[in-house]
């Protein structure tokens, strides 16, 4: 077993319980094949391992920062490892064929980023923020730009990033500034800040390509009135190779408790750089039709938030295994009906607290790793399922999916890395040991692409309603069918299927009753106490599909899914029976808090 993830339970969840082999009877898929897609994993396996995981504890000790030129300045082995991972094209893994992409599942791609997060979330960002930026370009641009832009992003030559936050606005993308000035050929001129731009600034490419939401002069007010504008870096020519550079300037890099590996800056449009024929500001080219944008950058949100739950899960995942290696390898006292003082010690994971600590870890990550995996298969099945039904389902299911599988990782990995820490006793803290950076990396997760109350307000503000209920609909009749399944399978899946189902009757009950009075401030006051009980409903019905899974199978791996399954329903699963009585009280407790009693 490896300290980065482990590969026995990646197979166990692509291939004996989600069956990703049933993707290659479709016609996207069809001249692919499973050992494929084996191999494919096996070198992201060995590209984090030999990569990616050497250089994690030397980005976090030497950040980046700007240079005397003016330039961002990384550690030499961001882009050499970069340039292997753009080598093997894994990058674009799931990107079509006709711009460079290896076509695979969406399920496929995430198993190999997982490996990549483990072994070093901050550089792995690169690569994560420039696909999201292509994908967002595959779907909305012309046919011109995508065979502009995002081409040479796939073959790694350009950079992606997507700029939406500004100072005075952050989240409230309703209240940006940035404007963009139509001009006579067809271009704008972009002016304004942006703040929070991952890989904002560095020389790991020829190119970088902003993504950038800006208000074109006499839109609507708020957000119907965002546009969505590529404004690179540098120029091209007429020929595509590089040209002027814009005006796109690196106004500061914020320093950061964890992802220090990912330069992390702020940057100004239009500070008067560029100037060809006297005009001022950045030049950039409208993406789809104007007043859209937001919608657009939904689409790279949308994929974020997925991609922020994965990295999530895989820091949990790594801290906890090597926390398990440590508690197997270190001992320290002797088990509790020991008489003799001088009888051997033993390693501490024999200890019930510690072992504890260890099955609510693997509990967290490995149900976390299923939830980011099924919603991978769910973007597979919108995409390539034969049935018209079973792709709005699938859609459907992934919308109300998405703020849950964003928040729900960020969340109870972070507490699965603390976990690895208390583990390790007062080395856990030490720098000397990996466990102390995977929990300040994973402490950005709960605030990148949207906090847990953003998560929140979007899951019962928007999914659980939308569409008259249909996304909530779809997935309580998913959940449901587990359970009739597991009632069928009768003995200990029949018990685990009755906690299930009550509890799943508790959302719907809930839910039911905070909008029934139809009052969105006192129906979302406590929003993210129902994301988290949401979230650990849905973590629940994860743990018995692959409790399912693993119906009938003997040995050790098979007894630690049925452990940790039994450690989820006991301990974690009765939280929520609090959390719905305090939800269905329409508690007023926070909505009536004044600012004056702080």
């Amino acid at each position: 077993m490896t300290d980065i993830l482990s590969r026995r339970d990646l197979q166990f969840q692509l291939n004996e319980w989600l069956d990703v082999e049933r993707l290659t009877e479709r016609d996207r898929y069809r001249d692919q094949t499973l050992d494929d897609w084996n191999d494919v994993l096996t070198l992201a396996e060995q590209i984090a391992e030999d990569q990616f995981q050497p250089h994690n504890r030397k980005a976090d000790l030497n950040e980046p920062a700007i240079g005397e030129d003016g330039k961002v300045v990384l550690i030499p082995e961001v882009a050499q490892a970069l340039e292997t991972l753009g080598e093997t094209g894994l990058m674009a893994a799931a990107m079509p064929e006709e711009v460079g992409g290896m076509s695979l599942p969406a399920t496929v791609s995430s198993a190999i980023f997982a490996w990549l997060h483990a072994a070093n979330v901050g550089t792995t960002a690169y690569p994560m923020l420039t696909a999201g930026a292509a994908n967002l370009l595959i779907a909305n641009a012309s046919d011109e730009q995508v065979e502009t832009w995002v081409k040479p992003m796939v073959e790694g030559r350009f950079h992606g990033t997507m700029c939406l936050s500004e100072t005075q606005a952050g989240s409230s993308l309703s209240d940006i500034t940035t404007k963009a000035v139509p001009q006579d050929d067809g271009t704008y001129r972009i002016f304004g800040n942006k703040m929070w731009i991952s890989g904002g600034s560095h020389e790991l490419g020829d190119n970088i390509v902003h993504l950038v939401l800006a208000k074109i002069p006499g839109s609507p007010p708020g957000v119907k009135g965002i546009s969505l504008f590529i404004v690179p870096r540098f120029l091209l020519d007429e020929d595509g190779s590089i040209g002027g550079r814009n005006d796109v300037v690196l106004a500061g890099v914020n320093h950061k408790m964890g992802f220090r590996g990912t330069v992390n800056t702020v940057l100004g449009f239009g500070e008067g750089e560029y100037k060809p024929g006297g005009e001022a500001g950045a030049v950039g080219y409208l993406i789809g039709e104007p007043n859209r944008g937001l919608a657009y950058m939904f689409h790279m949100m949308n994929e974020a938030r997925i991609g922020v739950g994965l990295g999530a899960t895989a820091l949990g995942y790594t801290g906890y295994l090597k926390s398990l290696r440590y508690a197997r390898e270190r001992p320290q006292g002797r088990n509790l009906a020991s008489k003799n003082p001088e009888d051997p010690q033993i390693p501490i994971s024999e200890h019930t607290d510690v072992k504890r600590m260890l099955l609510a870890q693997k509990s967290y990550v490995e149900g976390a790793l299923g939830l980011e995996l099924y919603c991978s298969s769910l973007v597979d099945d919108e995409m390539t399922a034969p049935d018209e039904d079973d792709r709005t389902r699938a859609g459907l299911l992934l919308e109300i999916l998405t703020p849950i599988a964003k928040s729900w990782p960020s969340q109870w990995c972070l507490e699965a890395n603390s976990l690895a820490i208390q583990v390790h006793g007062g080395y856990g803290y030490a720098r000397e040991y990996d466990v102390e950076q995977h929990y300040r990396d994973n402490r950005l997760n709960p605030i990148h692409e949207g906090t847990h109350g953003i998560q929140a307000l979007d899951l019962l503000g928007r999914k659980v309603t939308m569409q008259g209920g249909a996304a909530f609909g779809a997935l309580f009749e998913v959940i449901t069918a587990t359970i009739d399944e597991a009632k069928g399978a009768g003995g200990e899946a029949g018990e685990l299927a009755d906690q299930l189902a009550a509890s799943l009757g508790r959302l719907a009950e809930t839910t039911g009753k905070l909008w029934a009075d139809r009052d969105p401030e006192l129906a979302l006051a406590n929003a993210t106490l129902y994301l988290e009980a949401a979230g650990h409903i849905v973590l629940a019905w994860i743990w018995l599909q692959q409790y399912l899974a693993a119906a009938g199978k003997e040995g050790e791996f098979y007894d630690g899914k049925r452990q940790a399954t039994r450690y989820f329903f006991r301990f974690e699963l009765p939280k929520t029976g609090p959390q719905f009585d305090l939800l269905a009280s329409l508690d007023r407790t926070t909505l009536e808090m004044e600012d004056a009693w702080f």
